[in-house]
């Protein structure tokens, strides 16, 4: 015999909703630490993308400055740059951070938000690396990451994602809709890429990269599997870095998976075609693909993210190319391109192929992605400039012509990437 379920008391049934409660907080911690752990395994992607480009002579200095800079971007971001951002302090004792105090959710929710955060800051410095990569000093760097990750990148950030100023508030007043960058196309990727072209002015190029009639004399990178081992590790990594920028279960998309692989596949093809067979161009058609999509990533049609994607794989080598050797431009990387032009790109494609229209959801205005990217470009190109200008005047950012020649594992860190080898043994 079925007997009837017992009822519960009304103690019993808010008891169960607390339960309920924090088991969906307890997911969504979950959840975000997961994104933010693959985001910060993307920072092994940018070391190795680095050390397969540059000479065997810089290749330990590859991995130290983006470890570096992740551990000093960290500490700035903690102190600084997340108050500046959303006008949080950490400065509170463990209980209100972890238990739901004010301005902070149950179960550290908060915490793993900001870790998560932390390692879209840490890209600024670790973009910026690629382009610099071979001739600049390390402590000037050093103070550069701090500045940059403590105050010039969240004032943009707060600007963007936390509405401060006014500033989405006027768009979406004026245009009909706020600008719309879902996982930092302009955010995070063109801001790094547009501060790195400033220090790279700045810098100059290589001592051999070109010659006494200014013609480029080619610099091979120095191991292709290396290369190949980062692209595919911020590929992986990239889909934390888009998807999981949901930051709960409850929001989470498949439409934003779909269209990241959408759009790195569009890359790659175009890439392999335009730079005729090229791998260091395939490798970073991938690249270029993500570092567009992620601005609408959440809006747009697979079909139209597979063609932002293809763009920004096409604009990618056609601009390395114009950089390197039109306009004498030494970006190591090819960060500007990358990063600074396809991410721009994603920027104001999200405000076209998000239209439901083009077979978007919407809620996006052409106009205020314009002037949203252009605003992110133009800030981040003037911030370079006088951060890196300032440490130029006051520490000077080139090694020396002799320690450059000798390279910067051997003058910085005092040892090479292969020492048992250099010993003869």
């Amino acid at each position: 015999m079925l007997c009837a379920p017992k009822r519960k008391n009304k103690r019993q049934i808010a008891y169960l909703g607390v339960k309920m409660n924090e088991t969906g907080v307890g997911a969504d911690v979950f959840f975000v630490l997961v994104g933010a752990i693959l985001v910060f395994a993307m920072h092994g992607g940018f070391a190795f993308l680095e050390v397969g480009t540059v000479r065997q002579k810089n290749q330990v200095n590859a991995l130290v400055k983006i470890l570096v800079d992740f551990a000093l971007s960290t500490v700035a971001y903690f102190f600084v740059g997340y108050a500046v951002a959303y006008g949080t302090t950490f400065l509170v004792n463990a209980a209100t951070l972890s238990g739901g105090g004010e301005g902070f959710e149950l179960q550290g929710l908060s915490l793993v938000k900001f870790f998560f955060l932390t390692t879209f800051a840490a890209a600024i410095p670790a973009i910026i690396s690629g382009g610099i990569a071979e001739r600049m000093k390390f402590w000037p760097q050093c103070l550069a990451t701090v500045a940059l990750v403590g105050i010039v990148y969240p004032l943009f950030e707060g600007l963007v994602w936390n509405g401060n100023f006014g500033f989405q508030g006027w768009l979406e007043a004026t245009f009909g809709a706020p600008f719309h960058d879902f996982a930092g196309s302009v955010v995070v990727h063109a801001v790094g890429g547009w501060i790195a072209l400033g220090a790279v002015l700045l810098l100059g190029a290589r001592m051999g990269r070109y010659d006494r009639n200014g013609r480029p004399i080619g610099i091979p990178p120095s191991s292709l599997p290396w290369l190949a081992m980062g692209s595919w590790m911020l590929c992986v990594g990239w889909f934390g870095f888009n998807v999981m920028t949901a930051a709960s279960l409850e929001s989470i998309s498949g439409l934003v998976a779909i269209n990241s692989l959408m759009a790195m596949v569009g890359g790659i093809l175009v890439a392999l075609v335009v730079g005729r067979n090229d791998p260091g161009f395939v490798h970073n058609g991938a690249l270029a693909g993500l570092v567009a999509v992620c601005a609408g990533s959440d809006v747009m049609h697979p079909i139209g993210s597979l063609i932002v994607g293809g763009v920004a794989g096409g604009v990618f080598v056609i601009g390395f190319e114009i950089c390197q050797n039109k306009l004498k431009i030494d970006d190591v990387l090819g960060v500007w391109p990358l990063h600074g032009i396809c991410g721009a790109w994603g920027g104001i494609a999200a405000g076209f192929f998000g239209l439901e229209a083009l077979g978007g959801l919407g809620g996006v205005s052409p106009v205020s992605q314009v002037i949203g990217t252009v605003l992110g470009a133009v800030y981040a190109l003037g911030a370079g400039l006088a951060v890196y200008g300032i440490l130029k005047a006051t520490m000077g950012l080139r090694l020396s012509q002799e320690d450059e020649h000798r390279g910067a594992d051997l003058s910085i860190h005092k040892i090479s990437a292969n020492p048992e080898h250099d010993l003869g043994r």
